[in-house]
This record gives structure tokens, sequence and C-alpha cells, in this order.
């Protein structure tokens, strides 16, 4: 899937060159226009910071909403040896001061090691720069261990890490060639050079970069421009205060936005104050004060827009944080909770929970992030290296940001406390967009695509604001009743010609993960399975299986009948919308004719599976055969026609994005609208552990627990005054998932299932029943009042009840075993209503 790239707030054609004044400009600004270089040189002469600030924050706002963001990691200085000489460096050292020329790989591990324990995500890998074009010594421990250069080693030891430890490397070792950047990129999602100045009047005699030919602007501009050729994430920026003018600053500037424009590839951009250090050249040299970095942070983010990622390090100015985020950065960089900062020592990380404090005072929130950002994680099939896309998929979550704890759908981890909390906790600082969005859902107004994108990014007080709203419109909708159906599921056979990528239940020729055998059950099994259900207090069953390749439209109208003539007064809840098209298919009949004859043949109602995503764009990842987008709609809307009511799913966490979810509710807005035959909307998690998607390592790990939240908050408030119930998933959620959910909008848990089978093929591990009685202490301990429903929301006769809550255990289930098939010319081709052409199955004997 594609998407706009990382400047995508930006009218990225500058405005036209011609003379305008400092106010015309700014105005450009605020409205997305991105000055040129002409008019950003007319700001370099702009003195009044607090005019830039004010526009540079409202830009940040636009781009990166209430977050800054930074990453934990841990720093491992490789070499301190550097053939440059820097005048205000203390890092660099020559061979004489320091115990070897370089760390081991054991050494380089141990740090690693020590990082990943304390829960840092980056190896941020710092060096000098190509120490063995000066000193023997370093050629000399290269040779030692095998390695011809310093940048053949740092390979092998991010390769080590990334390996060994999971860190994902971020490397910094200086000008590189094309073919470097290229053998770096495999181990590596990130790299970076500070461009410092594109003055090359501080390489003179007397100026801090004379002597040091890898300070060259041009040189360093090189890298620059052979990273984004190469398709590296990269980061850069410029160093202040080392005596260059405010117009060789923007012109700095200017040389890395130009280069970006060209390449679409830098990530961040560091506006970092010089810090004098004792024993170098700059000792006694002035450092800025505090107006010119923030005048410089303001005019980077003019210049360079909303969506750029602009840095200052926070223990290089602490004390003055909440001034450095009003002067629109939104990023503080790494900070390590493990090791010093070694290019400036003197200036200590400081601790999170004082970066956060201190974050929050400037009315934002503290999130961390990976070495590769968000935009270009969510893009990895352009920017990161086929070796690394399986590991950074499953690391993130559906915006690019790192998950940041165990939680999946269907394990039993136990769901992050601090989230558990945060349906409870009164926010302190909520952003005036979200506010202004929940204000109108409350009203019922239709959100549109942005609206309900901006509800899905809520994170901080901005989440506690979103789920708290949900659950205002839940009571005030549904009262504090929870309601939940005794029912059974009966998957009647997991044979299907489908090759959707995202299942694991279904088993055949085509399947790639096959956990236990294929079965077809006959009509008995299904007639015993029913009397079952009633006996133990059911009123309903809830069939669908997979697509076999024998079943057609009369396959599904017996299972019917049979069913009935066993149970008849069970309610069926049956058939997907891809059943109901493969069967109306099969028997060259029209879905409203189809849906007719199963009515007639005893259908209540249909489970609204088979969405996945409503967007074309995922499903064409996730079940490209499959009904599509507009076919899924035909059939829900065919069914609504003739008297049918359905339920509504999506099944999310996996490919897909916040805005594939906007979409989504939005058209089953819209059609209830039209209808009003929706009873009830299913978000259901993607459980990823034996799915072949997530198994090929094209998957993230299903939702984490905060998205899993977030969508049945934003499903209560974007289809409020449609959809009335909202239910959670116990066999995804959990338990304690299930309680939080409660808290966040939903007002219904399900059934009890009596028999789930597809969700516990994919790897869930929560069991197949909830029984009626556990379904009650679930909800009472929650503080809410069981209510007992039938699959309509009506009442239940109380003999039903008393039938659920002293039943017997189930008794075991008996699966035919299923036929062989193999590929053959067949003379009726399989229906495949998502491609054009056909793949045929015949039974052998």
């Amino acid at each position: 899937m594609t998407e706009q790239s990382s400047s995508q707030h930006l009218d990225q054609t500058t405005t036209p060159k011609r003379s305008v004044g400092v106010d015309a400009v700014l105005d450009a600004a605020r409205q997305l226009i991105l000055p040129d270089d002409d008019q950003a040189m007319l700001l370099a002469e702009v003195d009044d910071t607090r005019q830039l600030a004010q526009v540079a924050a409202a830009l940040r706002d636009t781009g990166h909403r209430n977050l800054i963001t930074y990453s934990k990691k841990v720093f491992i200085p490789l070499t301190h040896l550097c053939r440059d000489v820097c005048h205000y460096c203390t890092f660099a050292v020559t061979p004489r001061k320091v115990e070897a020329p370089y760390l081991s790989i054991e050494q380089v591990l141990d740090i690693a090691r020590e990082g990943a324990a304390l829960g840092c995500k980056e190896a941020l890998f710092t060096l000098g720069e190509k120490p063995e074009l000066r000193y023997k010594a370093a050629r000399e421990a290269l040779a030692e261990m095998g390695f011809a250069s310093t940048t053949e080693y740092l390979r092998a030891c991010a390769e080590a890490v990334l390996e060994e430890t999971g860190l994902l490397p971020h490397l910094n070792p200086g000008t590189l060639t094309a073919d470097e950047l290229a053998e770096l990129r495999k181990v590596s999602p990130s790299m970076g050079i500070m461009l410092e100045s594109a003055a090359d009047r501080l390489t003179e005699k007397g100026m801090p970069h004379h002597g040091s030919p890898d300070k060259i602007p041009a040189v360093r501009l090189e890298t620059l421009a052979l990273a984004g050729e190469a398709r590296v994430p990269f980061t850069t920026g410029i160093l202040i205060g080392i005596g260059e003018t405010r117009r060789e600053r923007v012109s700095s500037l200017l040389a890395i936005r130009a280069l970006h424009q060209r390449y679409g590839h830098i990530q961040e951009i560091i506006i970092q104050n010089f810090r004098a250090k004792p024993g170098t050249k700059m000792a006694r040299a002035p450092e800025p004060d505090l107006n010119e970095l923030l005048w410089t942070i303001a005019i980077a983010r003019i210049l360079f827009g909303p969506d750029m990622s602009i840095q200052a390090p926070p223990n290089l100015s602490p004390g003055v944080l909440p001034q450095i985020v009003a002067a629109g950065i939104n990023d503080w960089g790494g900070v390590s909770p493990l090791t010093p900062d070694f290019v400036n020592p003197e200036a200590p990380w400081p601790h999170l929970e004082e970066l956060a404090r201190e974050t929050a005072a400037a009315g934002k929130y503290l999130q961390e992030r990976l070495t590769i950002y968000p935009a270009y994680a969510r893009q990895a099939e352009t920017w990161v290296d086929d070796a690394l896309r399986s590991r950074l998929l499953r690391s993130i979550d559906a915006e690019g940001l790192p998950r940041t704890d165990d939680w999946t759908p269907g394990a039993e981890t136990p769901p992050p406390a601090r989230l558990l909390e945060a349906v409870s906790r009164s926010p302190k600082q909520v952003s005036s967009d979200v506010a202004q969005i929940l204000q109108r859902a409350a009203c019922q107004e239709r959100l549109d695509e942005a609206e309900i994108v901006r509800l899905f990014q809520a994170r901080g007080d901005d989440l506690n604001a979103v789920l708290q709203a949900a659950d205002d419109l839940r009571k005030r909708v549904c009262g504090d009743t929870v309601s939940f159906v005794v029912n059974r599921n009966i998957n009647y056979t997991n044979i299907c010609y489908f090759k959707c990528q995202f299942c694991a239940f279904s088993k055949g020729k085509l399947a790639e993960n096959l956990r236990g055998r294929p079965y077809d059950l006959g009509l008995d099994e299904i007639q015993r399975r029913t009397e079952e259900a009633w006996a133990r207090g059911g009123t309903e069953v809830c069939m669908q299986g997979g697509i076999h390749p024998e079943y057609t439209g009369q396959t599904y109208l017996d299972i019917l009948r049979a069913t009935k003539a066993a149970v008849p007064d069970i309610h069926i809840h049956a058939y997907s919308p891809l059943e109901i098209w493969q069967g109306a298919e099969t028997l060259g009949l029209a879905l409203p004719d189809y849906l007719t004859q199963l009515k007639a043949a005893g259908l209540d109602t249909l489970p609204g599976t088979a969405a996945e995503v409503l967007d074309d764009e995922v499903r064409a990842i996730l079940c490209p055969d499959k009904i599509n987008t507009a076919q899924w709609f035909e059939v829900m809307a065919a069914a609504h026609a003739v008297g049918l009511r359905t339920t509504a799913t999506i099944m999310y966490g996996h490919v897909d994005r916040p805005e594939h979810w906007a979409r989504h509710l939005l058209r089953v807005r819209d059609l209830q609208a039209r209808t009003g035959g929706f009873t009830e909307f299913v978000p259901l998690p993607f459980v990823h552990m034996e799915a072949p998607l997530y198994l090929k390592g094209h998957a993230r790990k299903g939702p984490t627990f905060r998205e899993s939240l977030l969508m049945h908050a934003v499903a209560r408030l974007a289809l409020h005054g449609q959809i009335d119930n909202i239910q959670a998933s116990w066999v995804k959620m959990g338990h304690q998932g299930l309680v939080a959910c409660l808290n966040a909008g939903c007002n219904d848990l399900g059934g009890t299932l009596m028999n789930e089978s597809i969700t516990r093929a994919a790897g869930s591990a929560h069991g197949q029943e909830t029984s009626p009685v556990r379904m009650r202490e679930m909800i009472e301990g929650a503080g809410r009042t069981p209510r007992q429903r039938n699959t309509l929301y009506g009442d239940v006769p109380p003999e039903r009840i008393d039938a659920g809550l002293q039943a017997e255990p189930l008794t075991d289930i008996v699966n035919t075993p299923a036929r062989k098939y193999e590929r053959r010319e067949q003379k009726r081709p399989l229906s495949r209503p998502g491609l054009d052409g056909d793949v045929s199955l015949v039974r052998l004997g």
C-alpha cells in the first residue's frame, strides 16, 4: 500500500519568486506554503523570535498534534579515533588515550544487551570518521579482527546487535560512499550525518573545521545526496554557535531542504547548540544564548513545514524545555537510561519521568518512537531493506510508532496497567481539535474521514478524552446494562479454496499452515450440535465455514432446513456475505432471490463477517480473490431489503492504517442511514500467531491494546445515532480486555460461543466458551448489570436463562474427516469474485 509522503500537508511548489515582505512570507507559511530560497533569506533578517515561534508552533501542531517524541536508546561509541580535528570536539582522541582502538563485538553486545534489558529500542552507533586513514593503530586493529575498514567493522557490529538483542541500529559513521551506504542499509533502518554547516568559511584557517577533510560542506552534502539515492531514512542537522552567521544557518538548512525535496529521505533536522568544552581550542568561545537556539528552531520549522521532525537535544538546554517546545520542535532525540552522551559528556540525559513532566508543562505528551520515524516505517517497502522489514513490522503500530508493551490479541499477556487506568483517568489537557470532534460526535453529526483518523491518533490526555466521551455516549444510549447471547458456533467445514492471507482456520490443498485435519460436517452432526446448544440454554446457532469447492447455494439451504428440523425455535445466524455471494452465483440466482430462499428455509439473520477492512487497498493484500468492498455492501443492502438484519464487523491490525478504519466506519454508517439493518458493530482485532500473512513477515502483530480500545471507542462515536450496540470479543480481547472495553463505549459482550474454533486456530489462548455464569461475573465485576438477550437484542424467556445457568459440560465434538481433493479441469468453475480468473478443484475417488 502507498501513502502520502512525509510532507503531505505542504504545497511543495514554493511561492513564486517575487519581492514580498516578511509578513507576507509568514502568512504564506501559515497556509502551509514553503518560503522559497529568497524569502528564506529575508527571514534571516527577522529579529522577532516570538513572532517566528508563534508561526512555527502552529505549523508543528498541524503536523504532530500534541506529541513530542523521543527514542529510548543505548549509545555505543564504537571508536573514539577520528581523522578529523574539529576544534570543539572532545569525543575524538588519539590512540594513546584509549585502551583499544575499537570496542570489541562482545563489548558492543554487552552494552546493547543491557540497554535492551532496560527497554531501549535503538542502538546508536557513534564513531570517529575513517580513523584508519590517519592512524596505524586503527589499521592494525581492523586487520587483526579481519576487517578492511571501520565501515566494514561497523556493519558486523550492527548486524550482531540486531540479531542478538533485537535493538534497531542507527548508524552515524560520517561520510560514506554509495557502496558503503548500500551495505549498511542491510543492517540499519536509519542513519545520519550532521551537516553542521554548509559554510565553506568555517573550514578556513583559524575556524572550527580547519584541518577536517570530512567537514568540507560539499563532502557532507554528497553523503546526504547518496543516502537519498539509496533510500535511507536519514537524520541530519546544524550545529549553531561555532562562528556561523544567521544567514549561513539559513543557507545550511536550505541545502538540506533541497536534497529532501529531491529524495524525500530526511526524517529529522537536529538543531544542536554548541557547548564549550575544556581542553579544546574553543574552550573559551561564547555559547549561543537561548534566543539564538529558539530563533533557529523556529526558522527550521518554517522552512521545512509541519511534517518534518525538528529536534533539539534536551540535555543541552536544561531548565528551558517548555520554551524549546514553544519554538516548534516535535522531538527530543535519543534519550538513554544507561549510557551518557559521549559527544557532550558534561550534559547528562534527563530522566524520562522528568522529561515527561517538562513536556507536559509545555502542553504536550511525551511519546516514544523508533530510530526510524513513523512516516518511513509505514512505507517500509520503499525505505527499509527487505531483511529488516519483518522485524520492523512486528515492532510498530498502525502509525509506525513502537509497540511499548507485550499485549497482543488472543494472547494471555495481561493488558498494560497504564491503559487500564486511562479509561477512568480524567484528562487535563485535551487538544482543541479533539474536543471539537467529540462535541460533533455527541450531537450525532457525521464525522469526516480526517476527523475519525484524528480520533484514532489520540494519545495521552487526548486518548483519555476519546475513551471517556465514548463511554459517556454508551451510558446515555444503553445505560449500565451489558448484554450477551447464549449461542453456539458451528463451523461446518474448514476446507476453503480462497486464499485469505490472515486465515489460519481454512485447510486444503492451498493452505500454507495446517492446524488440525480438514473436516466437513455431516448434517447429522450439525443437528446434534444444535440440539445440544438448545439443551444448554442456547437461543442461537452461528454457522459459518470455509468455501468448500463442492458447496453450492443448495448446500446452505440444506443446512438451514436440517437445523430447523432439529430445533425449530433456534435462531439461525448464518452465512457470511462471501458465502451468500458464492451460493447465489452457483445457483444462478440474483442476490435478493437467493436471500429470500434462505429466509424461507430458516435463516433469521446474517453475520457481517468477511468484511475484514472495507477498503479495497487493504483487501488487495488480505483477500484478493474474495468479494470486494462494493460486493460486501451489495450483499448487506440486499439482505436488509428482504427483511434480514445483519451485524457489521471490522478485522483490523495487520497491514491497515487509521484512514482505512475511518473509511470502513463511514461506509457502514452510510448504509445504516439508508437501511437501518445493522444490529451491532463488532471490532475483531487481528490474531497474528498462526496467520500466514504474519508468518511470512508481511503483517503487524495485531493491534496494540491502545488501538483496540480506540477501535471500540471511535466506533461508538462515529456510529452514534445509527448503530447503538458496540460489541467486544472476549475470544480476542480476553476477559481483562473485555472489561476495559466496557469502559470505552461497549455495551455488549457477544456470544458464549460454546465451540469457538476460528480464532483459536489463529493462536488465541482464550478458550472456546465463556459460560453464562462467567459472563455475569465479568459484567457485575465491572460494576454493570448483566442482561441475557436474543440475537435481535430482545428478551429471553426465563426457562432459557435457567437452562444456560444449569448447563452440563459440552460433549466432545466429532469433526467428519474430509475427502481429498486435487487441482484438475472441472465443468463448474469456482466463484472467485475478487479475481477475473478461476482455479478449479475436484474430489478424488
